[in-house]
């Protein structure tokens, strides 16, 4: 039920398979806790709202689906933004904030989010939060935690103060106006927070002139001239640069090491699907420019050796093994020289404090 001493903003997804839905129901979840109100909608429920008469910010959380597109929940809005006739100032009174989520593995990562958030652009839109993309390669969490943590503060910025008190609502146009200014530093106050919580701890080099000065915003400082970028010192242009740190996210993978007993089983024991086999690359050409994206290979393999059964429109997959001495610098880098023949086993940590916590579909157990 909405609750009169809550502020309000709208909150809209689009899903193909309810991802972008289930952490749009956990920002709504989250926003009683701070004092806010979501409305929330699918994007497609264009009867539920109005972008054209809209004046609290909006929050839009979009995946994307086939080869780069939207997903088909946000096609009639999509289609509707991209319209030509509409003038540049269309929606020059919204504020906005994007979320993203893609895979790095497409060659269009994040397109749909990409598509909706420049023609918003273009339409006179403007942020008051910087557009989030995550990626489900390396883990959605990685981006969308952070994003989420850092939602409120710009909500509250963005939000016109008179909303706080009663009888006021006639200045709130004119607070909305002088508040357009200050709106790209939204998000720098929001990196400042984020940057305090972050907590630089080494035991070995606390005397250091490094540890030891105080991060400032979100701004580094260049190093002197002669020194060489590293983990912390950065030149230009990046230090130039504000940087977006994200928080690190909450543990909740348990790492276990179990001795093989001088085993060595083959690989084929160690996927759950399929058969493997060990054969020679005859050729690689590769096909793409120097300058594309991504690399894509033309491989030839020899499998005149190899017995086994196929029908048209099978796949496979390659498993490349890795140079031996760059795991052993590895392995004695992360001090785990004596579990070189170890078994990894991945978990979830029992007790968790993490929602839906699960292992990673792309490490097995």
């Amino acid at each position: 039920m909405c609750c009169e001493s809550k502020r309000r903003f709208l909150l809209l997804y689009a899903t193909q398979k309810g991802q972008a839905k289930a952490i749009a129901e956990e920002i709504w979840q989250q926003a009683g806790a701070h004092g806010l109100e979501a409305d929330m909608h699918c994007i497609s429920e264009m009867d539920k709202y109005n972008l054209e008469t809209e004046k609290d910010p909006v929050v839009i959380v979009i995946s994307t689906t086939g080869t780069g597109d939207p997903p088909d929940t946000a096609r009639k809005f999509v289609k509707k933004i991209q319209d030509k006739t509409l003038p540049p100032d269309y929606f020059a009174h919204l504020q906005y904030g994007l979320l993203g989520l893609g895979d790095s593995e497409y060659m269009f990562f994040c397109n749909g989010g990409r598509t909706v958030d420049r023609r918003l652009q273009e339409l006179g839109a403007q942020h008051f939060y910087d557009t989030g993309l995550a990626d489900d390669c390396v883990g959605l969490e990685l981006v969308v935690d952070p994003w989420i943590d850092g939602l409120w503060l710009a909500l509250k910025e963005a939000l016109p103060l008179q909303k706080e008190k009663e009888g006021m609502n006639s200045a709130v146009d004119a607070v909305s106006s002088s508040l357009s200014p200050a709106l790209p530093a939204v998000h720098e106050l929001n990196l400042s927070s984020e940057v305090q919580n972050l907590k630089l701890e080494d035991e070995g080099a606390r005397g250091s002139d490094v540890l030891s000065q105080k991060l400032n915003g979100i701004n580094l400082v260049a190093p002197a001239r002669d020194t060489e970028p590293s983990l912390i010192h950065s030149v230009p242009p990046i230090s130039q640069s504000a940087l977006n740190i994200p928080a690190l996210p909450p543990e909740y993978i348990e790492v276990q090491f179990q001795d093989t007993q001088g085993e060595n089983p083959h690989l084929s024991s160690l996927i759950s699907e399929g058969t493997t086999f060990e054969v020679p690359v005859t050729k690689a050409v590769q096909l793409t420019r120097e300058d594309a994206i991504k690399t894509a290979l033309l491989l030839e393999l020899d499998i005149a050796d190899t017995a086994f059964e196929y029908q048209p429109g099978d796949a496979f997959c390659v498993v490349c093994p890795n140079n031996v001495s760059e795991v052993e610098e590895l392995l004695h880098i992360l001090g785990l020289s004596e579990k070189g023949d170890d078994f990894v086993c991945v978990k979830v940590k029992q007790g968790t404090k993490k929602k839906g916590a699960s292992r990673p579909q792309h490490i097995p157990e």
